[in-house]
């Protein structure tokens, strides 16, 4: 123990009698460990907020989708994909009919709550004197509000009645009556809105208020997508009138909280396969929502990984640039080297001493890189909208590697430092 303290005292003195020339030297390991944390950390963040945000949505729900008969494969993550570019799209006939879902609730009633099913009407826009607000129109029903956790701020949901007829009623987000009722929910509750969807217009009373979610991935994806529009919910037989469409390509099934939602997708797809056994191009597919999750989180994880190890070529380059300054003070303190083994020094304790300067050099090294790879990755995360989470896996990987890398490249000069004839050492000018 003595003996290795004395090593990292020589290693610390050394280092600041060459100042620069050590900072030069850590720069490569800097710039490697400051790399792979700030992708790591960038990386870990959007797939915790990716999978946060899909968690949100619930992840009891199934998603259960129309989609073309194909000879498909499987990658390594468990998606699928067609082997043959040229999708067709289903005819009115091929999708789901609204008594194909009453029959599907009656068969499992214990597992089934309801049906989150929306209608995109389109983008549209609020006229309100001199305001204008954009919105994104879509027809919902009862069962969207429960599968996507829709709050209201004041007002209510629409009622069964209004869904079956149609009514020209709709649900509009607080950001929306910020502007165009100065933040009063009751204000604008019982109002008439115009708005005006690809050039018709359409009168709509204000039933209920929602409050926006505050959710940065999918504010992000709103404001790429969208144009930064607020939802405008109306009932989905509504919606249906207006795009002249019946049946739905793509829905969503709520299950029960005690219901377990894998097994509750499998007693979907065995449902709707029977349905379906006479369509020769069109099948349904149901898929739970902890499934996707769960592909996510493992294809982001790789992802992050891959580019993780690109980065990491800088600790390789890093590491040179540690075995060429260490050949360099071998040189420099050969005199020094051959007095100490005609002291007697073993050729251990001269082959430790430069292992531990180079360890030494490289955990500063790596300590200054996760320092600044957190700074930066906690930054970059913020900067796109995602939750910084820096990763503690990869700050202690980092710095294992950083001892490995002084290892590792600190032992050839080592090695020759202890295998310097002290006769030869002592004369070397």
């Amino acid at each position: 123990m003595t003996m290795l303290y004395e090593n990292i005292r020589l290693a610390l003195f050394s280092l600041r009698a060459n100042k620069m020339r050590a900072l030069l030297t850590m720069l490569g390991i800097i710039i490697g460990i400051g790399s792979v944390i700030a992708i790591m950390t960038v990386g870990d963040s959007v797939t915790a907020t990716v999978t946060e945000s899909m968690s949100s949505m619930g992840v009891n729900n199934i998603t259960v989708m129309v989609q073309e008969r194909k000879e498909e494969e499987e990658s390594e993550f468990g998606l699928m994909w067609a082997s043959d570019d040229d999708a067709k799209k289903p005819a009115p006939e091929d999708y789901i009919t609204a008594d194909m879902l009453r029959q599907l609730q009656q068969t499992y009633p214990e597992d089934i709550s309801a049906f989150s099913i929306t209608e995109s009407v389109g983008m549209g826009e609020i006229q309100q004197g001199n305001i204008t607000e954009k919105v994104n129109v879509n027809g919902t029903s009862l069962g969207y509000f429960l599968g996507n956790d829709v709050e209201l701020a004041s007002g209510a949901y629409f009622s069964e009645k209004e869904l079956q007829e149609g009514a020209m009623v709709a649900l509009i987000s607080e950001n929306a009556i910020d502007d165009l009722f100065q933040g009063d929910p009751d204000k604008a509750l019982g109002q008439y809105v115009t708005v005006c969807v690809d050039k018709k217009y359409y009168n709509f009373i204000i039933e209920g208020v929602f409050k926006e979610k505050d959710d940065p991935s999918m504010n992000m994806y709103n404001m790429m997508m969208n144009g930064n529009a607020t939802s405008f919910y109306i009932p989905l037989k509504t919606a249906q009138s207006i795009t002249h469409t019946s049946g739905y390509q793509t829905l969503t099934a709520v299950v029960n909280p005690e219901s377990n939602p894998d097994e509750c997708a499998d007693k979907i797809q065995s449902f709707f396969s029977n349905i379906y056994r006479n369509n020769a191009d069109f099948e349904v597919t149901a898929q739970s929502l902890s499934a996707m999750v769960s592909i996510t989180e493992k294809m982001m994880g790789t992802i992050t990984t891959a580019i993780a190890i690109i980065g990491g070529i800088a600790l390789v380059v890093g590491g040179i640039g540690v075995m060429n300054i260490m050949l360099v003070s071998i040189t420099e303190r050969t005199r020094e080297i051959g007095t100490r083994k005609a002291l007697g020094a073993p050729n251990s304790s001269i082959r430790a001493q430069f292992i531990i300067e180079s360890i030494v050099i490289c955990i500063i090294g790596g300590a200054i890189g996760i320092v600044l790879g957190c700074v930066g990755g906690i930054t970059a995360a913020k900067m796109i909208g995602a939750n910084a989470v820096p990763s503690i896996k990869s700050i202690l990987i980092s710095l294992g590697f950083s001892m490995a890398i002084g290892v590792f490249f600190g032992y050839y000069p080592a090695n020759k430092a202890a295998k310097l004839n002290p006769i030869d050492a002592l004369r070397y000018e």
